[in-house]
């Protein structure tokens, strides 16, 4: 049986990857003002994001697929595949998987995941998930390795910036002014399916995310296999995190910038890091 993987474009998964195991993905749509774009890295990018910010003080926004997208997309995929495996964005924050889940009723032998989970977490799955496929595994079994896999998913941001999730609505006026003041960093990660705060840094962003850095090693017990280093924009401390993950004896690490869609609710000067735990 050949078996797809199928993801949104909110998985932020570098271009290689994409190409080297032919991931499908589907361009999630955002807009800036009246310009409808899609997070496809031709159309519509990152910097657009940051553009558009800086010149219009406005926040752009995001939309899901709908059902019938979800159809066209597996559709397309099942003339090459006779299976397919689709990684959702965490339900818990976007209707995207229960769209994907309505649109999978109208085929045999496709499978929605929630992955719980976000942006490179959900990169970490569609690898492994490469793996599974190359050792020959029957395409239910990888789907049940996967719902168990995606549990030890260790995924969280440091963010420079407060001024988009205050433009998103998800942050108070007093809130972004006292981090502001403050200089307070938040780290926001995924807890069973929803971001939250799980920790706040006081200082400037390069030594905030070393410090995060440093905590998460502490904190976790990371599988050493592989690890995501994923930003909005790039940042010099970037490489120290490489080096210090590097000693610590991660395997392979890969680095990752954010999309569009995840973009536009971090902000600048933003940093995460992903990893399976063990």
């Amino acid at each position: 049986m050949k078996i797809a993987i199928s993801a949104d474009s909110t998985c932020d998964l570098p271009q290689e990857f994409v190409e080297k195991y032919d991931i499908r993905l589907n361009a999630m749509p955002f807009s800036l003002g009246e310009d409808d774009l899609r997070h496809d890295g031709v159309t519509g990018t990152t910097q657009d994001v940051f553009d558009y910010v800086e010149k219009t003080g406005k926040l752009p926004t995001t939309s899901a697929y709908n059902e019938y997208e979800y159809t066209e997309h597996f559709n397309k995929i099942k003339q090459d595949y006779d299976a397919i495996i689709h990684f959702s964005f965490s339900w818990g924050i976007s209707s995207t998987g229960e769209h994907a889940r309505m649109a999978s009723k109208n085929f045999k032998n496709v499978y929605t995941i929630d992955t719980k989970t976000v942006s490179v977490g959900i990169s970490l799955l569609i690898l492994k998930c490469v793996e599974l496929i190359k050792q020959g595994l029957d395409v239910k079994e990888i789907v049940d390795r996967m719902e168990k896999l995606k549990e030890k998913v260790q995924i969280s941001f440091l963010i420079d910036t407060l001024t988009y999730l205050h433009k998103g609505g998800r942050c108070s006026g007093i809130a972004n002014i006292s981090a502001k003041i403050l200089s307070i960093k938040p780290r926001i990660s995924l807890v069973d399916g929803k971001m939250v705060v799980t920790k706040k840094y006081i200082g400037n962003i390069n030594n905030a995310l070393i410090r995060y850095c440093d905590d998460l090693l502490k904190e976790a017990n990371p599988n050493k296999q592989r690890v995501f280093v994923a930003y909005s924009s790039p940042l010099p401390v970037t490489e120290k995190i490489k080096q210090k993950l590097k000693d610590y004896g991660f395997l392979e690490i890969i680095e990752a910038q954010v999309g569009p869609s995840i973009a536009i609710h971090c902000g600048k000067g933003t940093l995460g890091l992903a990893f399976l735990s063990e």
